[in-house]
């Protein structure tokens, strides 16, 4: 008889139990199965990580039941080094990512076709042949013939940012000929084999037997990271993956991150620069720095010409939610600020006035001179919607990140960058009302980040209106050239001159008890405190970060949340 060591599918528990493997279902439990098991009085579902001869008599359960097929051995031993890797402490996380979402009993035949019809990538070709690297594409670029290329070297394994794009790249594959599966809901079809496994972020983790490739679409969109902790990160976890299987790895984007760049070592390939140009929408800038400070507004002339061509469909962009964010009083000229905290307050949709830091709310009242009258400094989407709707003398609609239902046909949208994401149709021009606010964030990823917005912009609309007070910034004009390569040089200098990833490795700690971690944290950490309640924690790779945040012991009673690499740090 065996003896299995068993993960039980339990949250906060990661403590493995032996229990005996009986004879009648011996045959069917291997590292990875997933199985049925008694635990402190109830029957919970758990993960085989391993299976041993029994020494000889004691005191086990025996598993009670087999559930189903689950993820390999070399898919755990992946998401042990994830466990490190981010910092979880713990990896039921990976596995359950790694899983069926139903019970899997019996893994189909192979269904591959061993070809790849239709037009190739040859750039992809020759990139797969030297071991993989990133392949820059523009925005209104086709990508299947380079996950043709892809599927002609073997079985593919293909991560799209969302699972509508990657439904829709499955759709377009199996026309060609070729035998898909989407990740997670085909699980078992993938783990059966087929020419491409595609899906979201979690097919990172997705079964592909015999994988000869791996493609990543949109390596620089934030989506394929997790939000909850852990906030692992699908190219990472596939260019480990990779490296294991010793299988290369290709990341598509128009615009690589500096970590991509340099996690391949530098090869990038692209296009000819002028037919990379073509391939990025038209960049109409208007350069706002002769207006008077005062008389500002959101719209201007070039904007109002196009709302009023009744003819074209355009979508304003504003990533300041409410109707006002920033008020002056139009009697006395001073900014209205909180009484508790001295912060800026803002108008909310209900007409009150409501600090951000503190949740203060009062009457629209002057604090200086009582005055009732204010200029909108920064007006808020809902503001945004009446005077656009105005100016274009045609309805307007507002789209926010908080909007879960369809969005109604309109000739003028306004909201923040959800917009972008969640509009699903094709219009004549993308107006970035304020990217200022971008392009100066105080994130260290603000150029990649503006970069990001202008891509999704491009595959939206042929034409983006973008106002600016530095119409020469060195983002635009990489955009206006098509050629986001000029960027990297600067940016490598500047992050390793901060110490930001790729060159350190970084992690937010906050919740209650972070101070006292990050206190507890050996001198190879460097500590620094970003507000009361959260800490960065910095380190010189994420192997020993994660290693020594595993290990700091945690204050009792105590609830600390540690982000990896946060997206928006």
């Amino acid at each position: 008889m065996h003896v299995a060591r068993v993960l039980p599918d339990l949250t906060g528990l990661d403590k493995t139990f032996n229990y005996l493997v009986p004879d009648e279902i011996d045959e069917r439990v291997a590292v990875g199965t997933i199985v049925r098991i008694d635990l402190h009085g109830r029957r919970v579902g758990g993960w085989v990580l391993e299976r041993h001869s029994d020494p000889g008599p004691r005191s086990l359960k025996s598993i009670a039941k087999v559930t189903g097929v689950g993820p390999d051995q070399a898919t755990i031993e992946l998401a042990e080094w994830a466990t490190t890797r981010w910092a979880a402490g713990r990896v039921r996380p990976f596995l359950v990512a790694a899983s069926p979402p139903r019970a899997v009993i019996n893994v189909p035949a192979v269904r591959r076709t061993g070809s790849a019809p239709g037009p190739a990538s040859p750039a992809t070709t020759d990139l797969l042949a030297s071991g993989g690297g990133v392949l820059r594409l523009p925005p209104r670029t086709d990508v299947v013939p380079a996950l043709l290329s892809a599927a002609a070297a073997g079985p593919a394994l293909v991560v799209a940012p969302t699972a509508a794009e990657a439904a829709l790249l499955a759709a377009r594959l199996r026309r060609a000929g070729l035998t898909v599966a989407e990740a997670p809901g085909e699980w078992a079809q993938a783990a059966g084999g087929v020419d491409v496994v595609i899906g979201a972020r979690t097919a990172a983790w997705a079964p592909c037997p015999g994988l000869a490739a791996i493609v990543v679409l949109d390596e620089h969109d934030e989506r394929l990271q997790a939000e909850r902790s852990p906030t692992w990160h699908a190219r990472d976890v596939l260019l480990e993956r990779g490296r294991r299987a010793n299988v290369p790895v290709v990341l598509v984007s128009p615009t690589p991150t500096l970590a991509a760049i340099e996690a391949m070592g530098g090869t990038v390939v692209h296009p000819p620069l002028r037919r990379e140009r073509l391939g990025w929408p038209r960049i109409d800038t208007v350069d706002r720095r002769g207006e008077a400070p005062w008389q500002r507004s959101l719209l201007t002339s070039a904007l109002i010409e196009r709302l009023r061509d009744h003819t074209s469909t355009v979508v304003c962009v504003s990533n300041i939610t409410g109707r006002a964010r920033l008020l002056a009083c139009r009697n006395c000229r001073a900014l209205l600020r909180c009484e508790r905290c001295s912060a800026a307050v803002g108008l909310d949709d209900d007409g009150r006035l409501r600090c951000r830091r503190c949740g203060t709310t009062r009457p629209p009242v002057c604090q200086e001179c009582a005055g009732t009258g204010f200029a909108n400094l920064r007006p808020g989407v809902t503001r945004l919607r009446e005077e656009l709707e105005a100016a274009a003398g045609r309805p307007a609609i507002a789209v926010t990140g908080a909007d879960d239902g369809p969005i109604a046909d309109s000739g003028v949208y306004v909201g923040t960058e959800a917009v972008l994401h969640r509009l699903g149709r094709s219009v004549d021009v993308v107006a970035f009302l304020e990217f200022d606010a971008e392009l100066l964030a105080p994130r260290y990823r603000a150029t990649e980040q503006a970069l990001a917005l202008l891509v999704l912009a491009g595959r939206l609309a042929p034409t983006v209106l973008i106002q600016t007070f530095i119409p020469d910034h060195e983002v635009l004009q990489a955009v206006r050239t098509g050629d986001p390569g000029r960027l990297v040089d600067e940016e490598r200098a500047r992050r390793r001159l901060l110490r930001f990833p790729p060159y350190a490795a970084v992690g937010l700690l906050s919740g209650s008890g972070a101070a006292e971690l990050a206190a507890a944290l050996p001198e190879q950490v460097d500590v620094a405190e970003v507000d009361d309640s959260t800490t960065l924690v910095r380190a010189a790779d994420w192997m020993q970060l994660g290693a020594i945040l595993n290990a700091a012991p945690r204050p009792s009673s105590a609830r600390v949340r540690v982000a990896i690499d946060p997206p928006r740090l």
